[in-house]
């Protein structure tokens, strides 16, 4: 019997201790599942602030793509109003152009040349070309209707132009950007050659003139300009040897001329007051360079063996000392240029000389008249002697320095001294007497002998 109580005493106090041991583990359990929960409590309130910021973020960016979209709205409706502006104004262009055409040559007078004025955004220099202009023009402008092309918007400009009747006003509006070919170029340059191109396109194809005289905006004209030109338009027709006419000699300082009758050939082209022919533009439009286009003309590639008919003395006076060369060379060559005052009877001259046929005889006899000096003290001697001289030089160096003497101008292009025919440069010197500055190969072009 004691047996038996024992042994119920030891399974009471295994029993009790088994549920002490299942109570601790219950506890010890709950205490892991409580921090479990709360872990987890912890990173879904993390997660839902997380939440909370991205959509706040979201609709952030969501507001921003509106408003962007906003002003993507708002700028394309900017550019369809731009763009129905620009065609309004060329609308507006093209009506006064066709008007202006219609009013200057409406009696049906083939015009000897249009006469177009580089302008863009000198108002006080263009008002000046304007009044020289229409001072010889008025009379005979169904023979030589007048343009003025601008390049860009300058608002003086447009004004002044407008305000005349006399004259067709057209607009170049050019918004691509400028890239020059070398660093440190100006785009000046670049925009008048896309201007030039633009403009004579203009009047040669779409108002379908023979010939073009092309002017700039600081040019004054001679009392004689318009039938220097009229002449001059009957020679590019007869000799497709002469690329085009121009009203300026490089040489024409007052101390270097004197015959206002005189007219030469030249293997240079000289610019500034020039005309050119229709067959000839639409040889010289479709590659027609992005700048310098004056230099270009005188590349020997271009011309290819043409030549241009210049005047002794000068049919234009260029006043322009504030412009896009930065007045080079104004105060040297410039400003002391000679501008005709003679009225000049061009219908009664018999101008056949200058055909490519006949020249070379012509220019050989006076070059072969004139008597050479050699050695130095070129200008002495040359004072010194009554009549023609002629001085043979070496190279382009020797060329220089001859000229640099005399005050003429040194520079050449593409192997071609300024006004130079074969080689040859001519100008007057004291009086009426012409120095020749002869190449070394000139004479034998010409069929002279050296004597």
């Amino acid at each position: 019997m004691r047996g038996n109580s024992n042994n119920k005493k030891y399974c009471c106090f295994d029993l009790r201790y088994l549920l002490l041991l299942a109570a601790l583990a219950f506890i010890y359990i709950q205490m892991r599942l409580f921090a479990t929960q709360s872990e987890y409590a912890d990173r879904l309130a993390t997660a839902i602030e997380a939440e909370s910021h991205c959509t706040s973020q979201t609709r952030l960016l969501i507001d921003q793509i509106s408003q962007q979209r906003g002003r993507v709205v708002a700028l394309e409706e900017q550019m369809k109003r731009q763009d129905q502006e620009c065609r309004q104004l060329k609308a507006l262009v093209q009506d006064l152009e066709s008007k202006g055409i219609k009013k200057l040559i409406g009696n049906l007078q083939m015009p000897v040349a249009a006469v177009v004025v580089m302008a863009c955004n000198r108002a006080d220099y263009l008002e000046r070309t304007i009044k020289s202009i229409l001072k010889y023009q008025t009379p005979i402008a169904s023979k030589f209707p007048l343009f003025i092309s601008q390049d860009g918007s300058n608002p003086d400009v447009r004004k002044l132009a407008l305000s005349y009747d006399q004259l067709t006003y057209m607009q170049h509006l050019d918004f691509e950007p400028v890239h020059t070919e070398r660093p440190g170029e100006l785009i000046a340059y670049y925009k008048i050659a896309r201007h030039y191109k633009w403009a004579l396109d203009q009047l040669f194809h779409k108002h379908n003139f023979s010939r073009v005289i092309i002017l700039e905006d600081d040019m004054e004209i001679a009392v004689d300009f318009f039938a220097y030109f009229e002449a001059g338009a009957t020679l590019l027709d007869r000799d497709k040897s002469i690329m085009a006419v121009s009203s300026w000699n490089d040489n024409g300082q007052r101390q270097f001329v004197q015959d206002p009758y005189a007219l030469y050939r030249s293997d240079f082209f000289p610019g500034l007051g020039w005309m050119l022919s229709k067959s000839t533009w639409a040889e010289l439009s479709p590659k027609w360079p992005k700048a310098y286009w004056d230099d270009w003309l005188r590349l020997k590639e271009n011309h290819r063996g043409r030549q241009f008919i210049r005047p002794e003395v000068c049919r234009t006076y260029n006043f322009g000392e504030h412009g896009s060369s930065l007045g080079q060379f104004f105060k040297q060559y410039l400003e002391p240029i000679k501008l005709n005052d003679v009225q000049v009877d061009w219908k009664s001259m018999d101008l056949s000389y200058l055909l490519e046929d006949n020249y070379m005889k012509h220019f050989g006899d006076l070059v072969k008249k004139a008597k050479p000096i050699h050695g130095a003290d070129a200008i002495l001697k040359a004072f010194n002697i009554d009549g023609d001289v002629r001085i043979q030089y070496r190279d382009q160096l020797n060329f220089e320095d001859i000229a640099r003497q005399f005050g003429i101008f040194e520079e050449w292009k593409d192997g071609v001294p300024r006004a130079a025919y074969k080689g040859i440069v001519v100008f007057r010197y004291q009086t009426s007497r012409r120095v020749f500055l002869v190449g070394p190969d000139s004479l034998q072009q010409l069929g002279v002998e050296d004597t």
